[in-house]
């Protein structure tokens, strides 16, 4: 019961894929029939269309369909905030007159990583 469930989620997420290759294989698998009766340029066998013309609409208007369905599923969609800051503005309870600027220096010392244990050829 769970792989056929498994099977059925997996088509539904590939199904979209999937469509373009059945109207190709639709149009393989009838391609005479297209070619004689669905072909616009079947009056025109010099031109060798045999039924792309036909082919090329029906991927265009799949294609066109699933581009509309997506941007409705965008634009219709809730939007979700998972993170929130609100702006402070800190202020100073008490003021600094100009007289009495305080100057902190800060002692900054360099760091260096210990190379010797670092970078050694691998072993053989």
């Amino acid at each position: 019961m769970r792989s056929v469930l498994i099977y059925i989620l997996t088509l539904a997420v590939l199904l979209p894929s999937i469509s373009s290759w059945g109207i190709i294989a639709h149009y393989q698998l009838n391609k005479e029939y297209i070619a004689r009766v669905l072909c616009e340029n079947r009056d025109k066998p010099q031109m060798h269309c045999d039924g792309k013309c036909y082919l090329a609409k029906r991927l265009k208007a799949q294609q066109d369909k699933q581009d509309k369905e997506t941007s409705e599923r965008v634009q219709h969609s809730s939007l979700i905030q998972l993170y929130y800051e609100s702006y402070q503005a800190f202020t100073f309870a008490t003021p600094v007159a100009p007289a009495q600027h305080q100057v902190f220096t800060y002692l900054l010392s360099v760091y260096a990583a210990p190379v010797h244990g670092l970078l050694r050829p691998p072993c053989a």
